[in-house]
């Protein structure tokens, strides 16, 4: 920390220096009028320039130096990428070039230059002016080690977008995959909406809410869990396919999967089934990583997956019986299946639900191991009180989860509409609630009056899109994709 202190004390004195020679060190009149990637687009295949000397006046931040007395050569990064411009003394003139003989790696700065090839043949701007825009006052990380601390770059975003240009990568490519989502689901005539973040009863998914509190209204708030049920009430309004991409709050814990906020896509069409949805995401899927990749075959942390359509699909029964070691003599028999969970090492209460029972078997031998595109199905009615029930076996439902890559990317559902089974379902919730079970549903009784008033045969999803990034950027943290991740207190 010593030398740190030591290396802001000397920037700082090169600000009062500036300032006292009449040099503003953060000027606010500089209009850059193009970008590196303008300059690589019109010379950056020929080996022909404009005679005319065609002026290009770009601004970035100054990453890298190699000085060879009157003259430099600097690397530029603006928000397009980087160049090197060539600073020489006889041409920017003695008093600019001894200002610019102060300015430090990490400095923004701005050039007026034509565009030449050096020596070795690389693409460059000849500087005829320099300009100092902003001083920095803290050093940029060694130019050879960059930011390789990952908490320090979660922390310090604006650090590891600076110095690591596959971080800048990764979320660009973040906002393009939105934009490709947006653009597909408004070409099939779903209509954007925006619903409550703040719910006075919680709902739409298993999880723990964050609790806050409205002074005026006096009344507790829930930071939503997800968009569902206010999705659905559009449904009921007329409005018969919406879609919404947003943030999910859930109180629960942080790891390379999670994260307390997140953003999904939740969407909703009227007279569509689950199994329509199953080829509506392949479809959707495979359009934005042709569009991001271009490909639909890639590697994720060291796993090739292929996009090609179809994509597999397995009852959750099915899966269990593929991937585990048991028999469906088994895992149909509840006293087996909990005896076989327990050799498994799940420590499951004697009394849990059997729908529980072999999610909690799903979840411990499948999941993982379901590295190809994978719809399950059919999972049971208990873990499920959103879902319409299977008109030919009342103990499952008409639902699918979509899992890639050993994680779940989404989960859908044909909507459960009879609000006499919806009032029911929620009042077995609220009886696990009761028992302890914090991420039980609450009873939410308006959300009941408007399925009274009739919701249309109805399919719903929710995609997770931090872990669609993760998966078509090779990304091995949702902290990666998420540019600002939750973190413990700074230890000072």
């Amino acid at each position: 920390m010593e030398e740190l202190s030591e290396l802001l004390l000397q920037r700082r004195r090169k600000v009062d220096a500036l300032w006292e020679a009449g040099v503003n060190p953060y000027p606010n009149d500089f209009k850059p009028l193009h970008t590196s990637a303008d300059v690589v687009a019109a010379y950056g295949d020929t080996e022909q320039f404009d005679a005319s000397g065609e002026q290009y006046i770009v601004a970035g931040r100054m990453l890298a130096r190699r000085s060879f007395g009157k003259a430099a050569f600097i690397q530029l990064q603006d928000r397009k990428g980087r160049i090197q411009v060539y600073v020489k003394k006889d041409e920017v003139g003695a008093e600019a070039f001894e200002t610019f003989e102060s300015f430090d790696i990490g400095d923004i700065v701005g050039i007026e230059g034509f565009p030449f090839r050096t020596k070795t043949g690389e693409l460059s701007l000849h500087a005829k002016q320099i300009r100092l825009l902003v001083k920095s006052l803290h050093p940029l990380p060694e130019k050879f080690h960059g930011l390789t601390d990952l908490e320090t770059r979660y922390r310090q975003r604006y650090v590891d977008l600076i110095v690591n240009p596959e971080a800048r990568d990764v979320f660009i490519k973040r906002s393009r995959i939105v934009n490709l989502i947006r653009g597909f689901m408004a070409g099939r005539d779903f209509l954007e909406v925006e619903t409550p973040m703040m719910h006075p009863i919680p709902g739409g998914a298993t999880a723990r809410p964050f609790v806050t509190h409205h002074n005026a209204l006096d009344m507790q708030l829930f930071l939503r869990i997800a968009p569902e049920l206010y999705l659905k009430r559009l449904v009921v309004g007329g409005l018969e396919r919406v879609f919404e991409i947003n943030r999910n709050f859930r109180n629960e814990g942080i790891s390379v999967r999670h994260n307390p906020e997140f953003t999904m896509m939740e969407f909703y069409q009227a007279y569509a089934t689950y199994e329509e949805l199953m080829n509506f995401t392949e479809e959707l899927f495979c359009h934005v990583a042709q569009e991001i990749l271009g490909t639909l075959d890639f590697t994720c942390q060291g796993n090739e997956i292929s996009f090609k359509r179809p994509w597999k699909r397995l009852t959750v029964r099915e899966a269990i019986l593929e991937h585990g070691d048991v028999d469906a003599k088994q895992l149909d028999d509840r006293d087996l299946a909990l005896a076989y969970a327990r050799g498994l090492g799940l420590d499951l209460p004697q009394d849990i639900g059997y729908g529980k029972l072999v999610m909690e078997i799903f979840d411990e031998v499948v999941e993982h191991k379901l590295i190809q595109p994978t719809f399950i199905t059919a999972y049971p009615t208990e873990v499920s009180p959103l879902s319409r029930k299977n008109d030919h076996n009342p103990d499952i439902v008409d639902r699918f989860e979509l899992i890639i890559g050993g994680r779940e990317i989404a989960n859908a559902f044909s909507e459960l509409n009879d609000p006499v089974d919806q009032k029911e379902r929620f009042l077995s919730q609220v009886a696990e609630k009761n028992k302890g079970d914090e991420e039980a549903h609450y009873m939410d009784e308006d959300y009941v009056r408007a399925l009274e008033y009739g919701m249309p045969p109805t399919a719903g999803e929710g995609i997770g899109i931090d872990r669609l990034v993760m998966l078509l950027t090779d990304s091995a943290s949702i902290r990666d994709v998420i540019l600002f991740p939750q973190l413990r207190k700074e230890m000072k």
